[in-house]
């Protein structure tokens, strides 16, 4: 028998309801630990019908706040949803799903169910997941970032990336090996050189573990994965510090000790904060919300999206970043040629920056590193340019860095640089909050 949350409301009779737990009861071995009525009074009148000396009645005020503490309270395996419209629409029964899954418990009604996604205890040391909302929001830049904290305060951190380009079996990668040769090296292997866990490497200069996922779930499991047996590798070594880097909107497969989720302020906030979006949040300590600035994001957009984390989960801890480009090796008095994904509407903000924080003269720009047909006519025009400045995404190696190779020029990458958009915040501060909360659980 699995124990059962019966959500239930008031189109329904009370005696249909009384049958429908029973038979569910019977056939289908799931034990009412209690019945959580989600409103409508059309055919009950009185919610005494609907009590039993076998289960808890709960008449909430706040749906998603006492659904979470009847969760915590009762500690059923499954919710199951017995509601229908008009009391219940498709947006609460996904906010509901969202609670649901984060407490442990399946999500099931007539034609469909959602289950938590599975995370094996792989991990022993303290260790945090850095996962997302969707793809490009920044989750290495982050989980880069996170790392280089950990090792300022004294951890030998490792970081495992999961992602859809990733190898067939866990790769190891050292990061005092990585530069641009090393991974034209890998590239001529057949292997996928821009890769998270190569950024990741390159970016730290400390150890990182690749791996690979096809698919990815609703709440974000993913279909086939070996992350798993790459964190048990990340476990075999000699390390005190763990980041699990998520792929997309998949999470890593393995249980940690805390979380961060990364939301881009430019992504549909539909895409964020509906539909399973909340489970993620739900399921993290801290929330970084990326590119909060224009023409990203407008500043009424940002302050929306950040009341509306908080009102998801009031606890979490939320910081406003944008990115800025770091180079990795010094570019002063360099005529550069930058090539990113960021769109031209960002081509002054990071032009400007690069010539005040480096001293290079950017003389051109090139906004189709995800584009390689516009990208080599960018670079075939870039004839004032001393050097290259790009951030690593696979055209990165197997166009920009060939390129540079057959014209004589240097190739720089530089690290997507997370900078906190509020004076006053501080990413490390952040950083610390969290990792504070991961050491209170190991």
């Amino acid at each position: 028998m699995s124990r059962a949350l019966f959500l239930v409301d008031g189109e329904h009779h009370p005696s249909a309801i009384l049958d429908a737990v029973r038979e569910l009861e019977e056939m289908a071995g799931l034990l009412p630990v209690g019945l959580f009525f989600l409103g409508g009074t059309e055919k009950v009148t009185d919610l005494g019908a609907l009590s039993s000396p076998l289960w808890e009645l709960v008449v909430p005020g706040d749906l998603i706040l006492e659904l979470a503490a009847s969760l915590e309270r009762l500690r059923p395996e499954v919710v199951v949803d017995l509601s229908d419209l008009p009391v219940v629409d498709s947006g609460t029964r996904m906010a509901l799903a969202s609670v649901a899954l984060a407490h442990g418990a399946s999500y099931r009604g007539a034609d469909f169910e959602f289950r938590p996604p599975r995370r094996e205890k792989v991990l022993t040391k303290p260790s945090c997941a850095v996962i997302g909302t969707g793809k490009r929001c920044g989750k290495t830049a982050v989980s880069a970032e996170l790392a280089r904290c950990l090792s300022r305060w004294g951890y030998r951190p490792v970081v495992v990336a999961m992602g859809r380009g990733g190898p067939p079996e866990p790769y190891l990668v050292r990061g005092e090996e990585v530069d641009g040769p090393y991974l034209l090296r890998e590239l001529s292997k057949g292997l996928h050189a821009a890769s998270d866990h190569y950024e990741d490497a390159m970016v730290t200069g400390m150890t990182t573990i690749g791996s690979r996922r096809c698919g990815g779930g609703m709440a974000g499991q993913p279909f086939v994965t070996n992350c798993a047996e790459a964190a048990r590798l990340a476990e075999s070594l000699a390390v005190d510090a763990v980041v699990m880097e998520g792929s997309g909107s998949s999470i890593p497969p393995v249980e940690t000790q805390g979380a961060i989720c990364v939301i881009s302020a430019a992504q549909d906030p539909r895409d964020s904060l509906e539909y399973l979006g909340p489970y993620r949040i739900l399921i993290s300590d801290g929330v970084v919300i990326t590119m909060a600035e224009e023409p990203f994001a407008d500043p009424r957009r940002v302050s929306s999206l950040r009341e509306r984390i908080k009102r998801i989960k009031d606890g979490v801890l939320t910081i406003e970043t944008v990115f800025r480009p770091h180079p990795l090796k010094p570019i002063d008095g360099k005529r550069v040629f930058l090539v990113v994904t960021a769109p031209p509407e960002a081509g002054a903000v990071l032009r400007e920056y690069l010539e005040k924080e480096t001293g290079c003269q950017v003389v051109g720009t090139s906004f189709n590193l995800a584009d390689r047909r516009s990208l080599r006519r960018d670079l075939e025009e870039a004839d004032g340019a001393e050097l290259f400045l790009t951030e690593l995404k696979a055209a990165a190696v197997d166009t920009v860095a060939r390129h540079a190779g057959e014209t004589g020029r240097e190739v720089v990458y530089f690290h997507n640089l997370p900078v906190p958009a509020v004076p006053g915040e501080s990413l490390e501060g952040f950083f610390r909050a969290v990792w504070d909360r991961v050491l209170e659980r190991t």
